[in-house]
């Protein structure tokens, strides 16, 4: 019986993938190494295949997630949020570097796209905004990267992402709303909406009505409630 079923392991060795065929392999040498028929030599063998099936597991595993960052890795080496050379895409680092630029705007109509490195809409949404930003050079886009503002992200209540926000001068905020790739319609209307002629009732206030200094919300996450689909 052992020898007969030495034979039918080896046989199934040679037809296996190549991990589980190394795996069957050896727990038939470690069988072969033992008191044959032996209940000591069962256990001892049957332990070392399964630490050794759990060992290629993990290394497959390693392997696919190596191979899954290649793939997503950019050619080019810039990042997808980093691309797009307009001279009125800024991208926002700060509070203060916010408000300077809609300070700095004046009468122009300011689109603050707020978006996440994490965020798949946001991603997908992101070619759009740039050519957006192409098309319309009277405009000023910011884009402000969420991880990086939490704190100014949390003050204007931002709780979805890709979200917008579209500032005017004296106006202040004129409208706010979150925005994927399946309701760009919106934020084109939005954006010819906002952008026409008017004359100036006073200095910028773009950011006059932000509190920047209260607590921000006591969310049980750092993250956004959720992302738009």
């Amino acid at each position: 019986m052992p020898a007969l079923l030495l034979s039918s392991l080896a046989s199934c060795s040679s037809s296996s993938s190549a991990s589980s065929s190394s795996s069957t392999s050896l727990f038939v040498s470690s069988l072969q190494r033992t008191t044959c028929g032996g209940k000591a030599g069962w256990e001892y063998a049957t332990k070392e295949y399964w630490r050794l099936e759990s060992a290629a597991a993990a290394v497959a595993a390693a392997t696919a997630k190596i191979r899954v960052t290649a793939a997503t890795a950019p050619s080019d080496g810039v990042r997808w949020w980093e691309k797009g050379g307009s001279p009125n895409l800024a991208d926002i680092h700060s509070t203060q570097q916010f408000i300077d630029a809609l300070s700095n705007a004046g009468e122009k109509l300011v689109v603050v796209d707020f978006f996440a490195t994490w965020c798949g809409s946001c991603r997908a949404l992101y070619p759009k905004l740039c050519k957006l930003a192409e098309e319309n050079p009277d405009v000023e886009f910011l884009k402000v990267n969420f991880d990086e503002n939490k704190p100014m992200c949390k003050s204007l209540n931002i709780k979805f992402l890709p979200y917008f926000h579209f500032y005017r001068g004296a106006e202040g905020c004129l409208e706010g709303f979150s925005c994927s790739l399946a309701k760009l319609q919106k934020l084109k209307d939005a954006i010819a909406q906002h952008n026409t002629a008017r004359c100036s009732l006073g200095p910028p206030l773009g950011a006059s009505n932000i509190d920047f200094s209260k607590p921000a919300s006591s969310s049980k996450s750092d993250q956004p409630a959720n992302a738009t689909r």
